[in-house]
């Protein structure tokens, strides 16, 4: 997904490094701006966005192949007269014979490359997949997933990802290659820029409250919202700030008419920078994210980072990250009454509040600091490679 900032963040790693990187989009979308030192195969057009970074190249396969004109088709278009994705993509390594294919992803990414090569490429790059989010923990208990995650699985060469629970579920789903090491998909944070960012003042004495604003399939933004008009009385002196809302027309209505019959002050943080949202959450006294699946949830990891008090859904991996009830409390995302419970219990206590900010501090300088993930990143590459590599020459 290269809008993402999760992948850009993971991607730059190597490409900060000098690693020579390729990006294929699973869908059409401009690069995110935070993209370093990466090719683009965008297939549509070589213009590079405006507000990309410096050494953003975007080029397309068909310049070389076909001539110019056929650039410019759209995607649509080239699927009609046959040049679809797993095409696309079957060209694109073809010409570069890279050293590893790496798919950020399963549903898109994933299906994508593993139908690319049972169809097209029978002889393949190493190929590293690694899950996101929720990709296996929620798809793979979906009949109409499970068979397209398992072959996954066993094409991958290699498997990654950032919860010892999808670890084990990969196993049990087939898989036979080798493991990266657990290591967080958002690539972990510039510590010290964050720290610049975070309010002087103790979470005790925030007066804002954050809430992941995802409404769809697994996001359940809507209830934290009816959890906390149960605690209204409580809140008069806080903000409440939705931020990401998506869809908006989902959320947007259902936050004004609750701040209506509430009387609370409540406002939607659209499409803000990343350090706007680092921002929120250094400001804020807890921060709020319930999904009904999810791997260690990013949003989480933000508010640890800030000092903000997680009240966090108990169907991601936070269990490997937090201590429930002690530097975080974990939730039904389904149930408002027991969120509800848990907003006032973090309110009403201010020493649980700061000393779950100095334990989530402890964590974050060790397993979240962007420098020893990155080093422990481009080991884990440089361990594999060698190992395909040795392989190759044996054979």
């Amino acid at each position: 997904m290269a809008d993402s900032i999760h992948a850009a963040k993971y991607i730059n790693i190597l490409s900060e490094a000098g690693w020579d990187i390729h990006l294929f989009p699973t869908y059409y979308c401009e690069p995110h701006r935070k993209l370093k030192n990466v090719t683009v195969w965008d297939f549509v057009t070589s213009r590079k966005p405006p507000d990309a970074e410096r050494n953003v190249r975007m080029v397309g396969i068909w310049p070389f192949r076909f001539g110019w004109r056929l650039a410019l088709l759209p995607w649509r278009l080239m699927d009609r007269m046959g040049f679809d994705a797993a095409r696309r993509l079957a060209l694109v390594i073809r010409y570069l014979k890279p050293d590893a294919v790496h798919s950020l992803e399963f549903q898109q990414a994933g299906y994508l490359v593993e139908e690319t090569k049972r169809r097209l490429l029978p002889k393949f790059p190493l190929w590293i997949t690694t899950n996101w989010g929720s990709d296996i923990y929620a798809f793979g208990k979906l009949a109409e997933h499970a068979g397209r995650i398992r072959a996954v699985l066993a094409g991958a060469d290699v498997y990654a990802c950032e919860c010892f629970r999808d670890v084990i579920l990969a196993k049990e789903l087939g898989f036979a290659g080798s493991v990266m090491p657990v290591l967080p998909n958002a690539g972990g944070f510039d510590l010290q820029h964050c720290r610049s960012l975070m309010s002087p003042e103790p979470p005790s004495l925030r007066k804002v409250i954050a809430v992941k604003g995802y409404q769809y399939s697994l996001g359940r933004s809507l209830v934290a919202l009816r959890a906390l008009e149960r605690v209204a009385h409580l809140l008069k002196d806080y903000r409440v700030v939705v931020y990401s809302p998506f869809p908006k027309e989902v959320v947007e209505i259902p936050a004004r008419l609750m701040a209506a019959r509430s009387g609370l002050n409540v406002e939607l943080l659209g499409q803000v920078s990343h350090d706007e949202i680092m921002k929120l959450h250094g400001s804020a006294r807890l921060s709020i994210s319930l999904s009904i699946s999810d791997a260690i949830c990013t949003s989480m990891t933000e508010a640890m980072v800030m000092g903000s008090f997680p009240i966090q859904s108990d169907t991601a991996c936070a269990d490997e990250w937090i201590e429930n009830g002690k530097s975080a409390l974990l939730v039904n995302a389904d149930d408002s009454d027991d969120v509800a419970d848990k907003i006032a219990k973090a309110l009403a206590d201010d020493n649980l509040v700061d000393e779950a900010a100095r334990i989530n501090a402890a964590t974050a300088s060790e397993r979240l600091d962007s420098s020893i993930i990155a080093e422990s990143v481009l080991s884990a590459y440089k361990t594999t490679l060698s190992a395909s590599l040795n392989r190759s020459t044996d054979r």
